[in-house]
């Protein structure tokens, strides 16, 4: 385990201090759970562009067209 210390403004510290209590945490496990969520999402985020940069864009698109118009015979 390591220790980070950071510098916030008073009123988001306090902010942050509060949410803790509602949710029955200490501070540091309400960071570390923030921080695992912020985590997982650039890991998502990075791992659809990496898709995205191979995809085949003219494919992409025929299948969202085919699903338009399944969408619009099935409404």
């Amino acid at each position: 385990m390591s220790t980070l210390t950071i510098r916030l403004p008073e009123d988001t510290a306090q902010r942050l201090k509060s949410l803790a209590r509602s949710r029955g945490l200490s501070i540091n496990k309400l960071m570390e759970e923030l921080s695992v969520q912020a985590i997982a999402a650039f890991d998502t985020e990075a791992r659809f562009r990496t898709l995205a940069a191979g995809a085949d864009a003219a494919q992409a698109l025929a299948i969202l067209d085919r699903l338009d118009r399944q969408d619009a015979i099935g409404t």
